[in-house]
């Protein structure tokens, strides 16, 4: 294959425009956020995200690489078809369920981060914990999706897999370190307008193709392969539910999406957003569903691409790029390379910056460096999107199985994140106790459930199980499923037995080694929190107190909603009133 010097000066002259609109945003926003206040500017991007870029820029984090790619690949590949790409209607309802029941407590609430209830209610340990998963997650989805640009970019225009996913890599990690949240949401909107542009140019060229087959006949008709449509085997229902769940539940609990909740200028706008989110995703999945229809609607013995097909050549992963590449003018390929790597950017920003965020606030600065100043965060933040985008940067060069471990790690955010997050914000009285014993018994049902793509043999069982070609144990039960269940209802049973036990005076206060339960009713470990007196929240209202020797975490947040539930006696009463 000829190298594509136009198709290279495309992208170098893409990649250069992105890079200026981040460096624009930034600047037009370097003062905001007044003084002591910039790194939640920074996060939370002041809280003014009106509700056209906020739309933007949510459905740009969702619609990234591996979405579209994704989307063309399971309606490509035979046997599964369009009845097994759930990500578009998965993720869609997701940001539907985020915005009914998540979005408005979240903003109402005032908080910087995704992780700031749980440190709330559970303390600074439990926050350390869940910031594991959060952060495998936004690292290996960024990984995965800069392996994807690098194998995308050297099938239309033939260049090295590393240099392109490096530049891409660099482009991405520096508008994010400039600007924060401002440039990444900036650049989101850019990156979707290419997106729709260059993937709807790309589909009438390859639809029209000498050796396309009508995709209409295709769907129900075995052609060339069998019917694009797909079908769902009694068999494999449960696993099709599996991980539908998966998708819609496990695609609320993620920092990226939470950091546009909470960029919002109201509760209200924050549940619009997610709506118009919704609505975005299912329309930027069409152009990659009839992508894939047209690859398995293709005789490609009659094009360019010769024999065997890509599903025989195991290029099943790549079919977007080769219907764009074989199937397309050149010119017109181009702008298709320019909306997968738009997508790629999208989203490989926003989990950066997702990580960062998390990292500088939650970890740095309420577990270690309470008194730390605002300057020192925002050079905590900047420190770490470089060591973060060089992290993902690594991992998509190195691992050779990016995606398994991404795969995995959106398991770990469905079975441990989200129990927690209903737990935190919905049920009343759960603790450190039931949250720590909730995430060993999720973790444990998820690893022993074993994980194919990474060889990872299962050690327990589920009924349905069987073994494939390769020797790998296949589990047909939902036992995701049933691990975030079992997440969630030993957090709610463990939480309540550890309030009577203590409560009921069965064990001693010396005993409630992590403040959880007793001693944090008792006022010689509480400092008197500012509490929220009004419904549109200034940001530095959530400025850390300063601590004393015995201080728990609850006093470093200013939600009174999250101390209802504590023993309503006379002096507590007071210091609510007051």
């Amino acid at each position: 294959m000829a190298f594509h010097v136009e198709g290279l000066v495309a992208i170098v002259v893409f990649y250069l425009a992105i890079l200026a609109v981040g460096i624009w945003a930034a600047w037009k926003t370097k003062n905001t956020g007044s003084e002591g206040d910039r790194s939640e500017a920074i996060i939370v991007g002041g809280r003014d995200i009106g509700l056209l870029v906020g739309g933007f820029t949510m459905t740009a984090t969702w619609v990234g690489g591996g979405y579209i790619n994704g989307t063309a690949e399971a309606v490509y590949v035979p046997d599964y078809g369009l009845a097994w790409a759930q990500a578009p209607i998965g993720y869609s309802l997701s940001l539907v369920l985020g915005g009914l029941f998540f979005a408005k407590p979240m903003r109402s609430k005032g908080y910087v981060t995704m992780l700031d209830p749980f440190q709330q209610l559970y303390g600074k340990r439990m926050g350390g914990l869940l910031f594991i998963p959060a952060l495998m997650g936004e690292m290996f989805w960024a990984a995965a999706i800069f392996s994807a640009l690098g194998a995308t970019i050297s099938v239309i225009i033939d260049i090295n897999v590393n240099i392109s996913v490096i530049i891409s890599a660099l482009i991405a990690t520096m508008y994010t370190l400039v600007g924060g949240l401002y440039s990444v949401a900036y650049t989101d909107v850019v990156q979707l307008f290419c997106i729709f542009l260059g993937l709807w140019i790309s589909v009438p060229f390859a639809m029209s193709h000498p050796a396309v087959t009508d995709i209409g006949l295709t769907a129900v008709h075995q052609v060339y392969q069998a019917p694009w449509l797909g079908s769902i085997n009694s068999l494999d229902i449960y696993t099709w539910l599996d991980n539908f769940f998966l998708l819609t539940l496990g695609g609320i609990p993620w920092q990226a999406y939470f950091q546009r909740v909470l960029s919002s200028s109201s509760a209200t706008y924050a549940q619009v957003l997610s709506f118009l989110a919704a609505f975005g995703c299912l329309v930027m999945a069409i152009p990659a569903v009839l992508i894939g229809a047209i690859g398995a609607s293709t005789a490609w013995n009659q094009t360019e691409y010769g024999v065997p097909d890509p599903k025989s050549k195991k290029e099943a992963d790549m079919i977007l790029p080769i219907v764009l590449q074989y199937l397309c003018p050149v010119y017109i390929s181009f702008f298709g390379l320019g909306a997968v790597s738009a997508a790629v950017m999208s989203s490989a920003d926003s989990s950066i910056l997702s990580a960062s965020s998390m990292f500088a606030r939650n970890i740095y600065q309420l577990s270690f460096r309470q008194n730390a100043s605002d300057r020192e965060i925002v050079w905590v933040m900047r420190i770490t999107v470089l060591l973060f985008g060089a992290s993902a940067t690594a991992m998509a060069l190195l691992a050779s199985s990016v995606y398994g471990l991404w795969y995995l790690s959106s398991d770990l955010v469905y079975i441990i994140i989200f129990p927690q997050l209903l737990c935190v914000l919905f049920i009343k009285g759960t603790n450190t106790y039931g949250a720590i014993a909730g995430y060993l018994f999720g973790l444990v049902l998820r690893i022993t459930g074993g994980e194919p793509y990474l060889y990872l043999q299962p050690l327990i069982f589920y009924p349905g199980w069987y073994q494939d070609d390769n020797n790998l144990y296949i589990q047909r039960f939902p036992f995701k499923t049933l691990a975030m269940l079992t997440s969630f209802f030993t957090n709610v049973i463990v939480s309540y037995l550890a309030k009577y036990l203590f409560e009921s005076g069965t064990l001693p206060p010396k005993l409630d080694f992590l403040d959880a339960v007793v001693a944090r009713y008792s006022r010689e470990h509480m400092d008197k929190a500012t509490l929220v007196k009004s419904d549109n929240i200034v940001l530095n209202e959530l400025a850390p107190v300063n601590p004393r020797h015995s201080l728990t975490l609850s006093s470093t947040f200013t939600n009174k909603e999250a101390f209802n539930y504590v023993d309503s006696s006379p002096e507590l009463s007071n210091t609510e009133d007051n």
